[in-house]
């Protein structure tokens, strides 16, 4: 019986804007943080890695108190902009973004550690920028390390789902992610259809956990023939 794919497409939309999103903050964070210290750093670093440890209904309600119309940031949006984030496509977008940060950044501070700081040194020595140090040493010898949280990052958005469903909402067409898809048609006894869903889903997972560790080993092979 053939079903209609907008979830699987609303899904990869959701993960790839997400994750781009992502991408972006984990380097300015890890970046700044990663070779600073200074007061209250494992308090900011503590804030970002929460979502790891809260449960989604947790994330999802204080998503939904900041984004909410009743929220800070949803008056502004709502007055300055006359912009709903509430059961919105975007509104899934932010919460696959705060629950997939924080395996970014640890992935993206983690490679940053690594870089030995000497090289960056001797480029400062030379003259050279701090963006262009950056970009041709800090970032290119720790590419394995984010590439790998890029990779998880995107599996984690795509499997969101309980602070997708209070900021979000179910709106067939709209927001119904496959998570989604998948609870609603068990809860409407739809079996054949959320097994359909749950194996669309797993195979995708199965898919980029299977080809990130082919990656991986690949390219452990590849330094150490360097």
């Amino acid at each position: 019986m053939p079903y209609d794919l907008s979830p699987f497409y609303l899904s990869l939309k959701i993960a790839s804007v997400s994750t781009l999103l992502v991408f972006i903050a984990s380097i300015l964070l890890a970046r700044f943080m990663c070779r600073r210290e200074f007061f209250g750093k494992s308090l900011i670093e503590a804030i970002i890695l929460l979502p790891l440890v809260l449960p989604p209904t947790v994330v999802g309600f204080a998503l939904i108190f900041l984004f909410g119309l009743n929220g800070p940031i949803g008056i502004l949006l709502e007055q300055w902009f006359g912009f709903r984030i509430v059961f919105t496509w975007i509104g899934a977008v932010i919460a696959s973004f705060v629950v997939s940060l924080p395996l970014m950044y640890q992935s993206t501070a983690a490679a940053f550690e690594k870089v030995d700081a000497r090289w960056e040194n001797v480029a400062r020595t030379l003259g050279i920028s701090e963006i262009r140090i950056f970009r041709t040493i800090t970032f290119s010898l720790a590419w394995p390390g984010i590439f790998a949280g890029l990779i998880l990052s995107f599996a984690r958005g795509i499997g969101e789902f309980g602070a997708t469903l209070m900021i979000a909402g179910y709106i067939p067409g709209q927001t119904e992610t496959v998570p989604l898809a998948i609870y609603f048609a068990y809860e409407a006894g739809r079996m054949e259809e959320a097994a359909f869903w749950v194996i669309i889903i797993s195979s995708l997972g199965l898919a980029i956990i299977s080809w990130l560790n082919y990656w991986r080993k690949k390219n452990n092979v590849r330094l150490g023939r360097e």
